[in-house]
């Protein structure tokens, strides 16, 4: 099977997984009980050994082979479109690298569930907001953005009068919508959310 075959197969599985991700992360701003309550129904279908084996494959799958597609396709790229797939691409490995490391870190080594609780506590505290706030907001627009460029590739015809272009266009601008609404979700100063104390380990507060 070619890479890109299965680099696309790996794909629409971690799609599928994110998509419901950012739905749990969009009711964050009816309040941390009502994300919380959500992820916790979620987790009965993908918390478990056989789909997060399913899940952690894909990733791993998606990042070796996307790394490999960014090499070769680097240098060929020349449409905007063209750019934003190898450019977000190479984010969203480097995002899927950190994101994996920190929330297995935090569930097995700091015995900690890794909920809404766990997301948030970095980005509502500075300096640590510094990072955090690009690097989630990145990983939001890239994905969206990774959308878009394989949607422009494969789309050929105008739909309700927009062009290929205008359509990926469009779902760039959702993704920056969505963006601004889950941050707002998430940031305490915001809807008045208050972090466990167990929590404070991981702004260092307890070291």
């Amino acid at each position: 099977m070619k890479i890109k075959k299965i680099h696309y197969i790996s794909g629409l599985a971690i799609t599928l997984f994110v998509g419901i991700h950012l739905f749990n992360h969009s009711l964050s701003v009816w309040g941390d009980d009502r994300h919380i309550e959500m992820m916790n129904t979620l987790r009965i279908f993908y918390r478990n050994i056989f789909v997060e084996t399913i899940l952690l494959v894909a990733v791993f799958t998606q990042i070796v082979s996307g790394l490999k597609l960014f090499k070769t396709n680097r240098k060929t790229a020349v449409s905007y479109f063209e750019k934003l797939q190898i450019w977000t691409g190479l984010y969203l490995a480097f995002f899927f690298i950190i994101h994996l490391s920190a929330v297995l870190g935090g569930r097995y080594v700091l015995q900690l569930d890794t909920n809404f609780y766990f997301g948030v506590a970095g980005l509502n505290t500075f300096p640590l907001n510094l990072f955090f706030v690009p690097y989630y907001g990145l990983a939001i627009l890239s994905f969206f953005g990774h959308i878009a460029a394989i949607h422009n590739k494969k789309m050929k015809k105008s739909v309700l009068g927009l062009t290929p272009n205008q359509q990926s266009t469009l779902i760039v601008v959702l993704g920056f919508i969505l963006t601004i609404f889950i941050f707002y979700g998430l940031t305490n100063q915001f809807n008045g959310v208050t972090i466990p104390k167990e929590y404070d380990v991981i702004i260092g507060k307890s070291l």
